[in-house]
Formats: C-alpha cells, structure tokens, sequence
C-alpha cells in the first residue's frame, strides 16, 4: 500500500532580496508578484494538488502568525496545521517538527512557501516519479535544467541512474559566474530547487546521525506543544536550544542516501529582481520591459519597474530595476540585485525601519496606514476586516479622533456604546477605555486622527483581546 503525503510548507524568510516589495514584517511568500495570488497561496493550492485532503504543516514565525492564517482563510477547501515558532532556526529544525509529528512512514514532501510552479500536472508526475525512491530510504530533492549561469541558486551534479532519478554526487552553493557557467555548459548539473520527499523514519534517522542535539530539542518543543487559536504553539525555552542549521548542510549533503528527480517544468525561487524579471518576460512589451503600475518609458530596454503609489517614468535607461513604494524607491542595475540584500543589511545596521514595515502594517483585525505625521499629531486610515474588533484598549499620552469613511463601527468608548455610519466621527479622549469593531459584513474605514506627546505604538495598554496579544 503506497504511504500517504504529508506536505510541510516552509513560511520563514525575512524580505531582504526582493525590498523594497518585501519587509521583515511582510515576506515575499505574501506576495502577488503579479499573479492572482500570493506566492504562499500558490504553494499550498499546490500542496492540495498533490496531497488531496491531507492536512497540510505549515511552519512559521510568530511575527507572521495572523497573515499566514488569513492567506489560509481565503482558500476554500485547504485545510492546514499551523506551528508557531518562537525563534527562527532555519529549515532542518522545521523539518524536524514535521516529521516527529508524522507517522514513521509518512512522505514528506517539503516545499518553501515563496516558489513559483506554474505547471502543477508536471509537478505532481515529479513527485509520484519520487515517491518508489523515498518509500524504499532515499531522500530526494528535485532539480532543474540549468538553462542558464545563475548565481542565486544552489546546483546539483548527477551520478548514477535510479529508478526515477540518479544518486547525487555533489552539492554546490551559489558559485560565482564563471563557475556557473561552466556548469551550464557542461550539461551535467541541475539547480537545486529546495523541495524534497522522503520518509519521516529516513530522514530522522539522518539527522540524529549528524545533529543528535536538533532532534532531541524538537521533541522536548513538541511535549510541551499547546493550542491557541488557530495556532500550535512549541515550548519555546526547548525550540530556542536548538541548533540554527539547513537542511542541506545537516542532512543532505551528508548522507549517502541522497537522490534528485528531475523536475521538468517551469520553475523560480524568485530570489532576486533578475529572476522576477525573467519569469515575467512574457508579459514584457516589445522593449522587454516588465512594467507593473502607472508607469511611462521612453527608449528604454530590459527594465523591471513598478510603481505603486505614483507616477514612474523613464527616459533612455537600459537593464535597470525601478521599485517605487509608498515610503521607498530602489534604482538598481538589474544584473546586481543579489547586491540587495547588503544594501538592506546597511539600512538595518542604521535602524531604518523601512526594512522592517511598509507603511501598511497588518493586525489580526485588518490593517493600517500612515498618511500623515507631524509635531503633535499623528494621521491614520485603517481597515477592519468584517466582524473583526481591535483589542480593549486605553492610551497614556495620546487621544483620537475617529471619521468613518465607509461601513458600520460599532464603539465602546467607556461605559457608552453607540454605532457610527459614513461620515460620522467620534472622540476618544486621553485615558478612555475603548474598543472599535465592525459590525457589518463588509470592510470598515475610517480616518484616525492621534493628538497628544507620545504616538508610538507603545503606547497601548490592553485590558481583553480576542487574539490573545499581551
């Protein structure tokens, strides 16, 4: 009887090489990147796919925790286990959460949330074509054609045929360019996409061979799991002894059972503007610019621009990368943009919080937006989801004036409660318990106006949240 699958969905990940598009607080895999959903939809939609109605394990951060559950929300028929961790420590501890979880002869089939896989049929004939190899002990990943000298991925060197793949004989890292194309030109390597399938048993075994220590604070972290809300939690002084290390480098490229299944299909980890820009070449115009927003070019070529919030135009530049967002603009060329990442890692040493937040920043509840900010004051739209409430709430040093734009506000606002429509406003003063909700079945709006010494987010003291925020 052939073993069930069990997708594990890999959701850490910090936003540095795709910035100013993603954060530290808002990562690529909640991203759309032009399509009509995020990356991290796709890959549990793909997920679905391949494993029917098996529960899917997503692993993620809990700075993360309500986004990820709202993409889950909006899939219908997609059901998900979702394991907070308190500290990031890298994917082979991830793993290891999963497959303690598992049955021993479970396949699991682990996938980063943030690829992109447009030929799902193709992908589900590579994982049936693996599963003889990972039932019988192997641990196969999948590899593509290397088509071309990228430096972003990480590559794999064939050996010897198996049944449905060939035994790996090495593992490279992200070579320079002239190492990349000579493995391009050799036609003997393949990229390592990150996605692997073998045995909860197999892999175990390998990694408390190599790093005894991960598997024994993944099961101490996982005696102590509890439930909250749609969340489990981990013992988080067990989760955080454990060792930070890939998979790759403490199972893969250690083990003698490791085995690569050609995975023919289009495929991109999306790791950097180039790729974004190669992936979307066939929406370019005649130019190959790849234009998102309001954008205008003249005699330009090979651009990748986007444009939020204005106007974008170009005049006779060619290879570049535009990114405009409400609070940053990046101009790069487009052939560096792995040189992102060190530029974000700059602004981070400087404090920069544009490498931690958009300007939207999203709640459990919906989200807000910063328009306007001065000596004293401090201006706001937010959205609360239908039926969504804001925790109970006082301000030490701040009051506000709220305007609703659009929907019903329900507001509690001491020992009065009262509803607010359209063009309606109402006063908070300093000190005032209260709380905002929406009553209605359709998003609520409203312009919050802070007046007072301190603005700062800090300055919330709840006293009851239905999201279990301290």
């Amino acid at each position: 009887m052939s073993a069930s699958i069990t997708p594990v969905i890999l959701c850490g990940g910090s936003g540095t090489r795709l910035w100013p598009l993603s954060r530290d607080n808002y990562p690529k895999q909640l991203l759309a990147l032009g399509r009509e959903r995020t990356l991290v939809q796709q890959t549990l939609m793909r997920a679905a796919h391949v494993a029917g109605d098996t529960a899917i394990e997503i692993i993620c951060g809990e700075e993360h925790r309500f986004q990820i559950a709202e993409q889950l929300r909006l899939l219908d028929g997609v059901s998900a286990n979702i394991i907070l961790e308190p500290v990031g420590r890298n994917t082979a501890p991830a793993i290891a959460l999963a497959a303690l979880r598992a049955a021993p002869e479970t396949l699991l089939l682990v996938m980063p949330s943030d690829h992109v896989i447009d030929d799902v049929d193709r992908f589900g004939d590579a994982v049936e074509a693996g599963k003889a190899l990972a039932q019988a002990g192997s641990l196969v990943t999948f590899g593509l054609v290397a088509d071309r000298a990228e430096t972003g991925y990480g590559y794999i060197r064939s050996g010897e045929p198996l049944e449905g793949g060939f035994r790996i004989a090495r593992f490279v890292e992200k070579p320079d360019r002239q190492t990349a194309e000579e493995f391009v030109a050799s036609g003997a390597y393949l990229w390592n996409s990150g996605i692997f399938l073998f045995r909860a048993d197999a892999y175990l075994a390998e990694l408390s061979a190599n790093e005894p220590t991960i598997v024994e604070d993944c099961r101490e972290a996982l005696a102590g799991l509890r439930a909250d809300l749609d969340f489990l939690r981990l013992d988080e002084s067990a989760f955080s002894r454990c060792k930070s290390v890939a998979v790759d480098r403490a199972v893969m490229e250690r083990t003698a059972r490791a085995a690569v299944v050609p995975l023919e299909c289009d495929w991109c980890d999306l790791g950097s503007f180039e790729s974004l820009w190669e992936f979307s070449r066939h929406r370019a115009d005649g130019d190959g610019n790849v234009v998102t927003g309001d954008v205008y070019q003249r005699e330009s070529r090979d651009n990748f621009i986007e444009a939020q919030h204005r106007l974008v135009a170009a005049v006779g530049v060619e290879g570049l990368t535009i990114v405009e967002t409400a609070d940053a603009v990046l101009v790069a060329d487009r052939g560096r943009s792995q040189e992102v990442r060190a530029l974000v890692e700059q602004l981070s040493a400087e404090g920069r919080d544009e490498v931690v937040n958009h300007r939207r920043i999203y709640r459990p509840w919906g989200y807000y937006e910063t328009i306007d900010v001065g000596d004293g004051f401090l201006v706001k739209h937010l959205q609360v989801n239908p039926q969504a409430s804001l925790s109970l709430q006082y301000h030490e040093h701040r009051a506000e004036h709220w305007v609703v734009v659009a929907g019903t506000a329900h507001v509690r606002r001491g020992d009065d409660e009262f509803d607010l429509m359209a063009n309606e406003s109402t006063y908070i003063p300093l000190g005032s318990q209260h709380r905002l909700s929406n009553v209605g079945d359709a998003p609520l709006h409203l312009v919050e106006v802070q007046t007072g010494e301190s603005l700062s987010e800090d300055d919330i003291v709840r006293l009851d949240d239905t999201y279990g925020r301290k």
